[in-house]
């Protein structure tokens, strides 16, 4: 088990960590925290470092490598850029954060990135330095961070999908997170649903609509343009959800289903979720089969232009979207579809920021035998295993570098996105201890395995 120095100094580093406004397009605040992150890799953790240039543009990827001398390698990936944030609301500055003693959930360090993700990467990182300060860390570890993942991670799949990318061949990566989510069981996710974003527009032009805002007293004979986009969004997507399709879930994913949904707690779900009641009625397996063979159209936000106006016809109008798809769906054939029907409506485009396909791996894929084990020894209550994951993120990128990828740790976080965003301080020790567990089980695992 990792002691009292480690769980403090890891702590002490998601405060540092968080203290930075690593938000999008605060390029300034993006440096420094990877400037950070590599000197603290470099310095205290004695790690190599491969690369931490910027991508153009772009936040910088950071890969690191601690090389032990083993036969195996494993890749640790997270994440430092965050979601914005202003103190309204939060028991503490959120870019300063503190201990609070949270009602119902007890006490626990809040702040932006205390949960998504600097904490985990914090408690990784110190997991690693544990085991190798004590002479205990048994395979080589690719460290990867990416500094976009709440924008679709585009600079660390082009790292990873360049053909001279340095990283090993690996048994297994992992996301280290807080997955005791709402306090319940950890789960364990054997894959992550495909995703795209972007938005609709309509904007006035030869179709119709003011070129600026005018008198609403004209709505009889000036096309709307918020109108027209709800006209828009009216063909695509079942409501209220913005069902798709589906698909019909494998015998294999089926079994792993089942005996999710013996123990699955539907109104522990809904509470997690802040939510009253789901879309649909079933019990707790039918509930599951549904969201997990779902592909739907999301809206994220509706503005028409200008903002905040009152009785006027708008000059235009945007809706945000994320399209989130099973993995075997391709969020990309959804929006070739889609493209037709919506730029034949006059004044109407679909703009997409980014897209990325699913991507699944067996129940016996390498780590995750370990995974459940650390979760044994170190977690609260048996752990859940979900055949995918209904969020996202970019596993097939992952997939030519490693045998597997997992998000994975024991722990307690919340309010990700939102006001006090927290991680549970015992959460924080389990969270460690799960994730030196597993680096030493999938050394076990790689050792029976490799010839």
């Amino acid at each position: 088990m990792i002691d009292d120095w480690t769980v403090d100094e890891a702590l002490q580093l998601t405060q540092d960590w968080c203290a930075i406004p690593s938000v999008k397009g605060d390029d300034r605040a993006l440096r420094a925290q990877a400037d950070e992150i590599r000197c603290w890799l470099q310095h205290q953790l004695g790690a190599e470092i491969i690369c931490s240039n910027p991508s153009g543009d772009r936040p910088p990827v950071i890969h690191a490598r601690v090389d032990v001398g083993a036969k195996a390698s494993v890749i640790l990936y997270n994440m430092y850029d965050v979601m914005p944030a202003t103190p309204a609301g939060w028991s503490v500055d959120p870019f300063s954060g503190g201990i609070v003693d949270l009602p119902g959930i007890g006490e626990s360090f809040v702040a932006r990135g205390a949960e998504n993700n600097k904490g985990p990467l914090a408690g990784m990182l110190l997991a690693v330095k544990a085991l190798a300060d004590a002479g205990k860390l048994r395979v080589n570890v690719e460290i990867l961070v990416d500094g976009e993942e709440e924008s679709g991670s585009g600079a660390m799949r082009d790292y990873l999908a360049d053909t001279a990318c340095p990283i090993r061949p690996s048994v297994s990566a992992i996301f280290p997170s807080f997955c005791e989510y709402g306090g319940g069981a950890p789960r364990i996710y054997l894959g992550f649903s495909g995703i795209a974003k972007g938005e609709i527009k309509v904007e006035s032009g030869a179709w119709g609509g003011p070129k600026a805002a005018i008198h609403s007293s004209n709505a009889p004979w000036i096309a709307n343009p918020a109108s027209r986009l709800i006209e828009v969004l009216s063909l695509i997507g079942k409501p209220p959800t913005g069902e798709l399709a589906k698909i019909v879930i494998d015998e294999e994913a089926k079994a792993v289903v089942a005996i999710l949904a013996s123990t699955f707690d539907p109104a522990g779900e809904l509470r997690f979720r802040r939510t009253e009641s789901f879309a649909l009625e079933g019990d707790g397996r039918t509930l599951l089969e549904h969201v997990l063979s779902t592909a739907s159209l999301n809206i994220s936000s509706l503005e028409s232009m200008p903002l905040g106006s009152d009785g006027v016809i708008p000059y235009g109008a945007r809706a945000g979207f994320e399209l989130r798809a099973p993995p075997s769906l391709d969020p990309a054939d959804f929006l070739a579809r889609y493209r037709e029907i919506i730029e034949a409506v006059p004044g109407a485009v679909l703009a997409v920021a980014d897209s990325y396909p699913g991507s699944r791996f067996a129940a016996n894929a390498p780590g995750v035998g370990p995974l459940l084990k650390s979760y044994e020894k170190t977690a609260l209550a048996r752990p859940q295993i979900w055949p995918w994951a209904i969020g996202a993120a970019p596993a097939y990128a992952f997939a030519r570098h490693a045998k597997s990828f997992l998000l994975a740790g024991a722990g307690r976080g919340g309010n990700a996105h939102g006001i006090d965003e927290f991680m549970t301080l015992e959460g924080f020790r389990r969270f460690i201890d799960s994730i030196a567990l597993w680096l030493d089980l999938v050394a076990d695992e790689a050792e029976e395995t490799t010839p």
